[in-house]
């Protein structure tokens, strides 16, 4: 699982064929595609070219168009972006989800589990809706969001909907820069023992992810100070 989550987020676009292959050749272990799939499906990893049926068809009814093709995000709380992603310990992982303004790039919120139930989505999304509201949320098309309880969230809150479509591999990138960016400057560097220790870890990331470091994207500020000019503008 180790091995999967490194080769994923360096090829996100790499289907559990090819990480089987890697595998084999590269660490020696005699591994079979099923497992590698399995082990794929218990981390909550797929390849961001989805297959045909990723998502199943009791799902299809809470599936939502991509709003975002074309769209300019020039502001923050203009679209929120929302992923899950495997967070390896040196015996056993935990999940985060994460709320991410795309316009600043600030977390909005975060929460790691133990489990990938649906629970702590939901209510990471209701604490963060308490504070903000944005005017798009897009997600994947996974269970944590093909739901009738996530639509109807974000449809009472008056958020509008977006999903990435299938095939498209740009559609949620900022988001997976965001994951590459933290597995690369923490979990890849360090071997962590409990979760303990990676909870405090990933809360000071998040502190110096949000209030210290530059993105040349927004100007190499930080992604809290471009979070905030709406309410500076707003103010004058």
């Amino acid at each position: 699982m180790r091995r999967i989550d490194e080769i994923h987020t360096t090829h996100p676009t790499w289907g559990y064929r090819t990480i089987t292959t890697v595998i084999r050749r590269d660490d020696k272990l005699q591994i079979n595609r099923k497992r590698v799939q399995r082990l794929m499906k218990v981390m909550g990893v797929y390849t961001i070219y989805p297959k045909p049926n990723l998502s199943k068809r009791y799902h299809a009814q809470y599936i939502r168009p991509y709003l975002l093709r074309n769209l300019a995000i020039t502001r923050p709380n203009q679209v929120w972006g929302v992923d899950i992603t495997y967070i390896r310990m040196n015996k056993g992982f935990l999940y985060l989800f994460i709320i991410i303004d795309w316009y600043s790039r600030m977390i909005v919120d975060y929460e790691l589990s133990t489990t990938i139930d649906k629970p702590f989505v939901m209510n990471t999304l209701k604490r963060a809706l308490k504070n903000h509201k944005p005017e798009i949320i897009n997600s994947d098309q996974g269970s944590h969001f093909t739901n009738p309880d996530y639509i109807k969230l974000l449809e009472s809150s008056n958020v509008k909907i977006s999903m990435d479509g299938k095939g498209q591999a740009l559609d949620n990138v900022r988001t997976e820069r965001f994951f590459r960016t933290l597995k690369y400057d923490l979990i890849y560097i360090n071997e962590y023992t409990s979760p303990r220790q990676l909870r405090r870890d990933i809360d000071q990331y998040m502190i110096e992810y949000n209030t210290y470091r530059p993105h040349s994207s927004i100007n190499n500020r930080c992604p809290a100070e471009a979070f905030e000019e709406r309410f500076f503008l707003e103010a004058a």
